[in-house]
């Protein structure tokens, strides 16, 4: 098999592997369905990498999207010339957004927020520090995960955001993760569906008199592309699993073409049942997404294999081919979600020419750095 690594031998399981042969072929085809760097603002949440962000900045990819503080410092810390939090900063996290500001002054800093309260809080510590915080309000668009939900709060938050004297208005953030659908025509259409919200909140906002948010920051690996291709003004696409890709990608959207560049190596390390249809593998919990039902992840050398047991470090599988194996046998496993996988990886095996040849730390799994 082209992906078995040809030093297999000398990779302790259960390990993380990272083709980066695939992954700059990932970042060819992202750059080329987006058309160009500026359009972009990739999610580094999937990798957390440091040398992720290096090469995208090759690429003339300056703009980024995180979820945490950790993430933040990273990318920052790797080249990112502007970013964005993701996720509100609420509590401690509020000064340590604000530390970002402080550390990193070359940085555009950016961040969202969707009630008073919160925005008020970072209006009162930004001006205690003499900072003055560009924020974008959260659109819920459909996912009701968070997000201002109707224009006349689009509205109020716009005049809030405008008469902090801590704050900037930074744009608007519409974030479509509840579109999943399969089919493209379908998948294009709820995501247009979406999109009508923020057209109505645009018109909102200039027909009470409001400065047109000139950013938007929109989608995810799924709707990158039909933003894309519908050239909508002032959106950045937020592209993140497509860098690895994972199964349940593959599995959800075969019109994607990008390829795996994530993968598990993991060896048998038991044949548990009597009638000879069971191997235990090294690949628990603590190394593969477990929040989602089985299966948690795919393996090409056994397409049949079906998950009977899965532990914090053992994963049971009935498989026809158990008769064969022995103890020590490698496979190599494809996860169904991958960021919270490369979460659970201290470290991953980099790959190139189906050799490992470096280790890297997942430096942004922690949840903090120096910051």
């Amino acid at each position: 098999m082209e992906y078995r690594l040809l030093n297999e031998a000398s990779v302790a399981s259960p390990a993380l592997l990272i083709d980066m042969d695939v992954v700059e072929e990932n970042l060819r085809l992202m750059l080329k369905i987006a058309g160009s760097p500026d359009r972009l603002r990739p999610h580094v949440k999937t990798h957390k990498l440091p040398q992720l962000v290096a090469a995208q900045v090759a690429l003339g990819i300056t703009k980024f999207k995180c979820a945490t503080i950790a993430e933040a410092e990273m990318t920052a810390a790797a080249g990112g010339k502007d970013i964005l939090l993701a996720v509100a900063p609420v509590g401690p996290n509020i000064p340590r957004f604000l530390e970002l500001m402080r550390r990193f002054p070359m940085v555009k800093w950016l961040t969202i927020a969707d009630d008073v309260v919160a925005i008020s809080e970072l209006s009162d510590a930004a001006c205690a520090a003499g900072l003055k915080a560009e924020v974008l309000i959260d659109l819920d668009v459909g996912q009701h995960r968070s997000g201002v939900w109707t224009r006349r709060g689009v509205v109020g938050m716009y005049q809030l955001l405008t008469s902090l004297p801590g704050l900037s208005m930074g744009g608007l953030h519409a974030y479509d993760g509840h579109v999943h659908q399969s089919d493209v025509k379908e998948r294009a259409a709820v995501c247009n569906a979406a999109w009508v919200f923020v057209e109505k909140s645009i018109a909102a906002l200039k027909s009470s008199g409001c400065r047109t948010p000139l950013r938007i920051v929109a989608g995810g690996t799924p709707t990158f592309p039909n933003h894309a291709r519908r050239r909508r003004p002032g959106i950045e696409c937020s592209p993140g699993t497509c860098l690895l890709w994972d199964a349940g990608y593959a599995n959800k959207f075969p019109d994607l073409p990008f390829c795996h560049a994530a993968r598990l190596l993991t060896r048998v390390i038991s044949r548990p049942m009597s009638t000879g249809v069971g191997l235990c593998l090294d690949l628990g919990h603590k190394a593969v997404a477990s929040e989602m039902p089985h299966p948690r992840v795919l393996f090409p050398e056994m397409p049949n294999a079906r998950a009977i047991m899965h532990n914090e470090e053992h994963l049971v599988l009935r498989t026809g081919s158990a008769g064969s194996v022995r103890p020590g046998c490698v496979f190599y496993g494809i996860p169904w979600h991958v960021c919270p996988t490369v979460a659970l990886h201290s470290e991953c095996h980099v790959v190139r020419g189906r050799r490992a040849v470096e280790v890297w730390p997942i430096v942004a799994r922690a949840r903090r750095i120096t910051i």
